[in-house]
């Protein structure tokens, strides 16, 4: 077994966590490592139509994962093969250091590897990755290419209790690898083997495309299997080096819906654990979920089941409370985020406190100090340095100044059927509760607006603003009650 832990290491990122591989390799690997990344599975057993390789892990498709990985090696090249819904992939993956190669129909992992080799320099090495096992890191890959670059034949390979449906890893007595069989091609004794092979295997590029190009499909599933050069190779002599993934779940693949949610659980449980060593306090790190990055700061408390999509970062002692959904924001420091509270695309500032129930939306800044309470909805709005909205309220396209007070129930009339208009309340203004601000409208610095008044003209700064009403009394007057049933 190859043993890269002695090697030294450079850091490297992945589903926003830090991994390490050898610095000097990767300098290497610039120019001499090419990676091929099966992508053309159906996955009939997803029962989607959906492409296998765009079913999200993390809160993004799987492949990109896989490519989070391969980059960080900084291969020369990276073809992707693709097959079922091959244009759909393409669509999704727009960006130009990727070429494609199509698969159709699918006759097998060899055969994808084929149609892979034109696209690839005939010079280096090349290392073969799968499309639906997300969570493989480059510090396991790193063996790997080094092994590959230095002439040899190098697979990853991994023991289970119970490695069921895996292709097995036989050896001679002495060690040495000499052939992967299939499970469904294996006998009774090799199925016994707790070896299994993870779909991870690094070549020289000549060797490879001489090995593929030779498969034959004489097998039970009438495939060209890609394993079936590891036998080429051992009977030509050639050294088959074998090295472990850092940890088991990196060679989890998946097949269907259950596999799916297996692999999101355990990324979610390696998030959890890099948010605890960093000292992040986690209420129940079994429920917390990271669907893209989150930063956090010294002293940051999430309670349970917070979902966090996008880019998220938190400032230092930042709360978040339970069942909160936060998706692209940044928090400044000690601000409290209250149960319940959905926040997606909102600049917050420093102490602020939010929730519970808040709602706030894209295109939104909220400067320090800010308070917003229960069920206040806040849309494509500024709201400045210690301004309060308590209560049970609705701000779009507002701009607010300083030390604005928000009362119950107050309302931005911003949309007139056609058209969104904007409100502006400056500095020091008091809004009762209530009350409708129909926009286009500006409220000047310090004007105090009364309850119940709806604004529809532009308040000058200073003074009271209310509309004129009558209060009616009529002490004579009854409640109307309903009649007394007839006794039968």
């Amino acid at each position: 077994m190859l043993d890269c832990s002695a090697i030294p290491v450079a850091e490297s990122q992945a589903f926003g966590l830090s991994f390490a591989f050898p610095p000097a390799l990767v300098a290497f690997l610039f120019v001499s490592l090419q990676i091929v990344i099966l992508a053309a599975g159906v996955g009939k057993r997803m029962r989607s139509d959906l492409p296998k390789v765009l079913h999200a892990v993390g809160g993004r498709p799987m492949l990109a994962l896989v490519l989070d990985a391969a980059r960080a090696l900084k291969p020369a090249r990276i073809v992707v093969v693709v097959g079922h819904g091959g244009e759909e992939v393409r669509a999704a993956f727009p960006q130009t250091d990727l070429l494609w190669a199509i698969q159709d129909p699918p006759q097998g992992t060899g055969h994808a590897v084929q149609q892979a080799i034109p696209l690839l320099l005939k010079e280096g090495s090349v290392l073969v990755l799968n499309g639906d096992v997300p969570l493989v890191q480059a510090t396991s890959l790193a063996p790997l290419c080094a092994a590959a670059d230095a002439g040899r034949l190098a697979i990853q390979a991994q023991p289970l209790k119970d490695p069921t449906g895996y292709g097995r890893v036989v050896r001679e007595k002495d060690g040495h690898v000499l052939r992967i069989v299939e499970h469904q091609d294996a006998t009774d004794e090799e199925r016994r083997i707790r070896e299994m092979y993870t779909g991870m295997m690094a070549a020289p590029a000549a060797s490879l495309a001489r090995w593929v190009g030779a498969l034959k499909n004489n097998n039970e599933q009438g495939e060209y299997y890609l394993t079936d050069v590891i036998a080429m190779a051992a009977a030509e002599g050639i050294d088959i080096a074998v090295a472990q993934p850092g940890h088991e779940r990196e060679m989890k693949g998946i097949n269907s819906k259950a596999q799916l949610a297996e692999v999101e659980r355990a990324l979610q449980c390696a998030l959890a654990d890099a948010l605890l060593e960093q000292g992040v306090t986690l209420a129940d790190p079994g429920r917390i979920d990271i669907r893209g990055t989150l930063t956090c700061g010294r002293d940051v408390a999430i309670d349970i089941n917070t979902v966090f999509g996008g880019h998220v970062e938190l400032g230092n002692r930042v709360t978040i409370g339970a069942h909160c959904v936060i998706r692209d924001c940044r928090i400044g420091e000690d601000t409290v985020v209250r149960p319940f509270t959905h926040l997606e695309g909102v600049i917050i500032g420093a102490h602020c406190d939010l929730g519970p129930f808040a709602h706030v939306h894209p295109d939104t800044e909220l400067a320090d100090g800010v308070e917003l309470g229960n069920f206040v909805e806040v849309k494509r709005s500024r709201i400045g340095t210690g301004s309060k909205a308590k209560h049970l309220s609705y701000i779009g396209d507002a701009t607010i100044g300083r030390n604005v007070n928000v009362g119950a129930g107050m309302i931005t009339c911003n949309y007139d059927g056609a058209y969104k208009h904007r409100t502006i309340i400056e500095d020091d203004v008091h809004i009762g509760s209530d009350t409708q601000l129909v926009a286009p409208v500006t409220v000047g610095k310090g004007a105090t607006i009364g309850a119940g008044t709806t604004v529809w003209k532009d308040v000058p700064p200073g003074g009271l603003v209310v509309n004129e009403k009558r209060q009616l009394a009529r002490p004579e007057w009854k409640r109307p009650v309903k009649a007394a049933k007839a006794k039968s």
